[in-house]
């Protein structure tokens, strides 16, 4: 089930849509919200990749966007 934050992979995000769904990883990843796929942002995702055996790329993908949403704490769960 896709979490309803996550539309597609994000490389580079393009729309408010994507920028608004990179700072919900950003905030589950705890780093600074910017909506940016920053080098900062991309690290945290290859090191989540890497811990869940997932393809290392730095992007927010389908599989990432599943592990990150289950790593939300429960408050910000509907923080979309």
């Amino acid at each position: 089930m896709t979490p309803d934050w996550f539309e597609r992979e994000i490389i580079a995000p393009v729309s408010e849509r994507e920028k608004d769904a990179v700072r919900v990883a950003q905030r589950a990843l705890r780093i600074p919200p910017t909506g940016g796929m920053d080098e900062a942002t991309r690290a945290s995702l290859r090191g989540v990749q890497s811990l869940y055996g997932l393809p290392v790329t730095g992007n927010l993908d389908l599989s990432t966007a599943l592990v990150i949403d289950g790593l939300r704490p429960y408050q910000l769960q509907g923080d979309e």
